[in-house]
């Protein structure tokens, strides 16, 4: 992709109104446009970004055997009023009346509607275990949005629902989610940790969120330093294994978030391991038992053919949420630094003299060579000062700089510079497109 076809309305002073580092920088690198409080356009580059971790998500539900599936935004009251959570959900709901005269709302979450799909459609125990989920747009009307994508009305999430015949299966499906979700973030080059805490209006006894160390985090955490030495669960994971001996290594140190802090044992770690911090949230998975099954009649016949309610679990990842999370985690003064996973372009491609013949023909060159090796790059071939070619990309964050210049394409070398390290070195072609596929 050519820089002068691509719309990337780049910012060089900090918006006023941006609080946290993220919400600057997204603003800054051009990834979104705020629309009305809470509300954002998602322009290409953030865009692309979003999309790279919605299927990170997606590949690792899918692995941990859920299935995907598609619900509508906006849900009739009815099914909430039978579950009893319509009047307690409060003001953060938008409820809306159609030409009908029936009463709708715009999905802050999906519990009531998959329950419907499921009471449907599963009669017997045989159909379990079974997980659903799908990746949606959700709104909730905070009263103060604020933080950009962090904290908006409208966002995207990802969320799942388990059903089981008992509490044993149910817990399984919770651990499954649990592992799926630590080689999920970590995928992205974050360190999550899992920590119990409330399950607020979802409702049920058991939870944990999913939370990234960031000073700008809403929440006040606590944790033995020693949980963010546990190796990640590899590719090769068994999900239809028994996953407990994970889970139960990872809970087997102190991590709570402030609702659910316990002072006597936080006290009782040694005190060269007790972290006191903030973090942000970025997936939060329940238990809740019979909590919705009960009240809308989502029952199946068990083995004896007596008909009982199934239990459930969900487990939410705030996909749009993490785009502002990594980069409250990767980031340095100059802008952005993409993980490779999340990266919206693999490489940045500087040609630092446009209309040159040997510049334009060394960029093109190697332009093709990395694309046909599967890389993605963003060429800077805009008419600006080398010093503002060097300084957007700093901003925008991508892995690699490529960077050609005049002198450089008559013997045929350029330099390269790996984003996260500041190491930079002067290669031949050949070597350049080796150092960078090696990916050091």
């Amino acid at each position: 992709m050519r820089l002068t076809r691509y719309f990337l309305p780049i910012l060089k002073e900090n918006p006023k109104e941006a609080e946290i580092v993220s919400h600057r920088l997204m603003l800054r690198a051009g990834m979104i446009r705020q629309q009305s409080a809470g509300i954002y356009s998602w322009l290409p580059m953030g865009f692309a970004v979003l999309k790279k971790i919605e299927q990170i998500v997606r590949e690792e539900q899918d692995r941990a055997g859920a299935q995907e599936v598609l619900m509508p935004t906006i849900q009739s009251a009815d099914l909430w009023i039978e579950s009893g959570r319509y009047n307690d959900y409060g003001q953060e709901m938008l409820r809306i009346t159609d030409r009908h005269e029936r009463q709708m709302l715009f999905g802050p979450t999906n519990e009531e509607m998959i329950t419907d799909i499921f009471r449907t459609h599963v009669k017997s125990y045989r159909a379990l275990p079974l997980n659903l989920y799908h990746i949606q747009w959700k709104f909730r009307d905070e009263v103060r949005p604020r933080f950009g994508v962090m904290r908006g009305r409208e966002f995207l999430m990802k969320d799942a629902y388990s059903f089981d015949i008992d509490a044993d299966g149910a817990r399984a499906a919770y651990n499954r989610m649990f592992v799926a979700y630590l080689r999920t973030f970590h995928r992205m080059g974050l360190t999550a940790i899992p920590m119990r805490a409330d399950t607020g209006p979802i409702g049920g006894d058991l939870s944990h969120e999913f939370i990234i160390l960031a000073s700008t985090g809403e929440s006040e955490v606590f944790c033995d330093k020693d949980i963010l030495d546990k190796p990640i669960p590899g590719a090769d994971t068994d999900f239809m294994g028994d996953l407990s001996p994970i889970v139960d290594d990872w809970t087997s140190l102190y991590a709570a978030t402030d609702e659910m802090h316990d002072a006597d044992a936080y006290a009782a770690i040694p005190e060269d391991r007790r972290m006191q911090a903030r973090g942000i949230e970025v997936g939060h998975i329940f238990y809740f038992g019979e909590k919705y099954s009960k009240p809308m009649g989502a029952v199946v016949a068990g083995p004896d053919g007596e008909e009982k309610p199934v239990h459930m679990g969900s487990y939410g990842v705030g996909v749009s949420r993490l785009v502002a999370a990594v980069i409250e985690a990767c980031h340095d003064e100059n802008g952005i630094v993409w993980p490779d996973a999340v990266a919206p372009f693999d490489i940045g491609l500087l040609n630092l003299k446009p209309g040159d013949a040997n510049t334009d023909a060394l960029v093109g060159k190697l332009e093709a060579a990395l694309e046909a090796a599967g890389k993605s790059v963003l060429v800077d071939d805009t008419d600006q000062r080398a010093g503002a070619k060097f300084a957007s990309m700093d901003l925008i964050g991508l892995p690699w700089q490529v960077i050609v210049g005049p002198r450089g394409a008559a013997d045929g070398t350029v330099e390269v510079k790996r984003r996260a390290t500041g190491e930079r070195a002067t290669l031949s072609e050949a070597d350049a497109i080796q150092r960078i596929m090696a990916g050091a």
